[in-house]
């Protein structure tokens, strides 16, 4: 078997020599999608593919509660929150002490407003109130403090006493999303249930300004002009309300809710929307109260409920959506569609220092930077689920506000810094050495590289080895399946950028496998049929080094199919060579090489009857020199050829009475008689059964007696010319016993080989 390995690869030097070696393999990395993979810190992935640093991303605090629905800042640099699970107004000031300004009886503070003096205007839901709360100018002794007023103060509530609150305005409405201040100082309410936008005088008086067609207003901004820009939940409508009421839809989103709006100093409009229009969110009762230690909350789209628990009576913005689009609508009301997601579902914008667009989302707690021209950086991502909010912060920083769990972050852009990018762990499939880095970059960037024969680096990988990009860029790491790149941009002048990374190694080459070998006698491949789904080296079903499955094969008895499945773990080009062996023979003997499908047509005719076997071998030749090529084979199952028809002899047929008596054998030299049919006078066939009923043997004899079929007056005295003549009297009908007959006889083999006879009996 040796010197048949030897001769077929020698057989197979020309094509090896013309064909184009895959030895060498690179990992390239380039792509927005390829460099998401990765675990960025401090350093953002762009759109058209390349890392940048990032804005810093700085912890600031972490509140009681689970969820933060919105934030506001005052000018002092204090950032306020408003929270649920449980209901609080939280301060946190820049050094990050967290008191509680508010404790409400509603279930969560929803919407949060700070006006120029400093007072912060918090609204409740559901069936909730807007509360006015303001700082006094000296502290009142605690046993006076609003601790008493507040019906969801505990002990274990501690509340701020330089803050008093109370009741600003009641809309008797199921639900309220938002809130604004025009340059009056008037508070605007944007409210849900029955979508109506409520304005609150300074001295308290109160109207409703607006009210929409859809149940809810979820989001309200001003622009420059000083119109009041509403978006709403049902159709997913923008409106543009002027100061005296009037609404004009600027845009009908192609989704039903808009969850966020940010408007820029021209007046430019951008607009987050989500969810399906004909989906609407369930709104169920809320839950029971719990007793005893809370259960950590589930988290369920954008909100969380408790395990075993109701869903809660207040909808969640984009509950249920799976995705969000970004829209901007210019000054003269033209949209277009900037930004959209499958996965990130948009809960806020706002625009840092530098006029970028910033877009909090979830469920993976991501920070993305828009463009106008469309193209986005994934920037930031925080321990937690999703970004629900922005607000200025001191230096042209960010507050970020966080839900599942409740925290509060600094987004700042500081001058020297640096970031890590480490690549997701790439698996050669098998043990590899590698070559060079290739790396496409521009400032300070330092590369290393890690190697593994484990998926998971932290289990016992080879340390970091940092890469001369310079010089050499050699990876200077053990050869191994797996591996691992990390880059560290450090500021400077020019910025640093990296814009591809291609890794270059050499697997290990392992013998080809063929996986399966399948001989279908009596079936043939059509003439110049490829393989189906054929791609380079790849099935469909993904497996290395696969071409796709072999085309349906014919049904014809002059051909043997035989068809085998086959992979290579270096994805290499493959070739193969089919081999034949009979029963009791001990050469292997050669029927094609040189074959590239891995299907072929055999004609039956070419082997004598008996027993088979085949082999087929793969050779990775077509990718490697003759030193280094390999191979591997397998054999199909045993089966038989049989192209020689049964004798039938002995015929023999007798008449008795009205019955005719059949007698005769048959016999096939290789495969055991199938059946035998007999047919009189061409009449049609009949089962004969052999002697003792059971067709198991290679000769078998019958024996039969069967009616005679009764002939016709034509049967004994046929026209001539083929009419009858007019003046001759036709003889009456003969008997069954009188007339001549034709017995004819067929048998079949196991392979459907027919051999036949006939005799012919005549009266006595």
């Amino acid at each position: 078997m040796h010197r048949l390995v030897r001769s077929f690869a020698i057989s197979l030097l020309l094509c090896a020599l013309s064909g184009f070696a895959q030895s060498t393999h690179t990992w390239e990395q380039s792509k927005f999608d390829e460099f998401e993979k990765g675990t960025p810190k401090g350093v953002a992935v762009r759109s058209d593919g390349h890392l940048e640093l990032a804005p810093s991303l700085r912890p600031l605090a972490t509140t009681q509660s689970t969820f933060v629905w919105a934030v506001a800042s005052n000018d002092r640099g204090d950032v306020f929150a408003a929270a649920g699970a449980p209901s609080r107004v939280y301060r946190i000031t820049p050094e990050g002490n967290v008191s509680v300004i508010l404790a409400p009886g509603e279930l969560q503070v929803q919407a949060l407003v700070v006006d120029k003096s400093g007072a912060i205007y918090a609204a409740t839901s559901p069936d909730g109130k807007v509360y006015r709360i303001e700082r006094q100018a000296k502290a009142k002794p605690a046993a006076n403090s609003n601790a008493t007023q507040q019906p969801n103060a505990s002990p274990q509530t501690s509340l701020d006493p330089e803050y008093t609150s109370s009741v600003y305005f009641d809309p008797k409405t199921k639900y309220i999303w938002a809130l604004a201040l025009d340059n009056d100082g008037r508070l605007y309410v944007a409210t849900g249930d029955r979508g109506e936008i409520f304005r609150v005088n300074r001295d308290g008086t109160s109207s409703v300004f607006f009210k929409s067609d859809d149940a809810h207003i979820r989001a309200i901004a001003f622009d420059p002009k000083g119109n009041l820009i509403a978006g709403s939940d049902g159709s997913g409508l923008i409106y543009r309300i002027t100061p005296t009421g009037e609404g004009f839809v600027l845009y009908s989103a192609p989704k039903k809710e808009i969850t966020a709006l940010a408007i820029d100093g021209a007046g430019n409009i951008y607009a987050a929307a989500a969810g399906d229009k004909k989906q609407l969110g369930p709104i169920a009762p809320p839950p029971p109260p719990i007793v005893g230690p809370q259960p950590t909350p589930i988290p369920v789209g954008g909100t969380a409920i408790l395990p075993n628990a109701p869903m809660p009576q207040i909808p969640v913005p984009g509950l249920g959506a799976t995705g969000s689009e970004v829209y901007r609508i210019a000054p003269d009301g033209s949209p277009k569609r900037l930004w959209s997601s499958r996965e990130d579902l948009v809960y806020s914008l706002a625009f840092d220092q530098d006029g970028r667009l910033l877009a909090g989302t979830g469920n993976k707690g991501k920070v993305y930077g828009i463009g106008i021209d469309g193209q986005f950086s994934d920037m930031l991502k925080a321990s937690a689920n999703q970004v629900i909010g922005f607000a200025r912060a001191p230096k042209g920083a960010l507050y970020a506000a966080t839900s599942n769990l409740g925290k509060l972050f600094v987004i700042e852009d500081s001058s020297q810094r640096e970031g890590t990018y480490e690549s997701d762990v790439f698996d050669a499939r098998i043990f590899s050495r590698w070559g060079r880095a290739e790396v496409r970059s521009q400032g300070n960037v330092e590369f290393s590289a890690r190697s593994g024969n484990v998926d998971n680096p932290d289990r016992n990988w080879s340390t970091w080895k940092k890469v001369d990009l310079q010089k050499d860029p050699a990876l200077e790491i053990p050869p191994a399946r797996y591996m691992q790149w990390r880059a560290v941009l450090h500021s400077g002048n020019p910025a640093p950028l990296v814009d591809s990374v291609t890794i270059n190694y050499l697997g290990k080459n392992v013998p080809p496998e063929v996986d399966e070998v399948n001989v279908q006698v009596g079936y043939r491949y059509p003439v110049n049929a490829r393989s189906v789904a054929e791609t380079a080296n790849t099935s469909p079903s993904g497996t290395p080094g696969t071409v796709g499955m072999p085309p349906p094969p014919l049904r014809d008895r002059d051909f043997t199919g035989i068809n085998w499945r086959a992979h290579d773990e270096n994805d290499d080009q493959l070739s193969f060579a089919i081999y034949y062996r009979g029963d009791n023979e001990t050469r292997w003997k050669l029927l094609k090489d040189n074959l590239a499908d891995r299907f072929y047509s055999l004609e039956a005719g070419l082997l004598p009857d008996g027993g088979y076997t085949i082999r087929v071998l793969a050779s990775d030749a077509p990718s490697h020199s003759p030193d280094d090529a390999l191979t591997g084979s397998r054999d199909s199952s045993r089966f038989e050829v049989d192209n020689t028809p049964p004798s039938v002899t002995n015929l023999a047929a007798v008449i008795d009475g009205d019955n005719l008596h059949i007698t005769f054998a048959a016999t096939d030299t290789f495969s055991p008689i199938r059946r035998a049919e007999s047919s009189i006078d061409a009449g049609e066939w009949q089962f004969v059964a052999p002697v003792g009923g059971l067709s198991d043997a290679k000769t078998e004899n019958y024996d039969v007696t069967v009616p005679l079929p009764h002939p016709t007056p034509s049967d004994s005295n046929p026209p001539e010319g083929g009419a009858t003549a007019p003046n001759r009297k036709s003889k009456s009908p003969a008997t069954p016993a009188a007339a001549e007959h034709v017995v004819v006889v067929r048998a079949y083999d196991r392979f459907d080989n027919m051999g036949s006879t006939k005799v012919v009996v005549r009266p006595k």
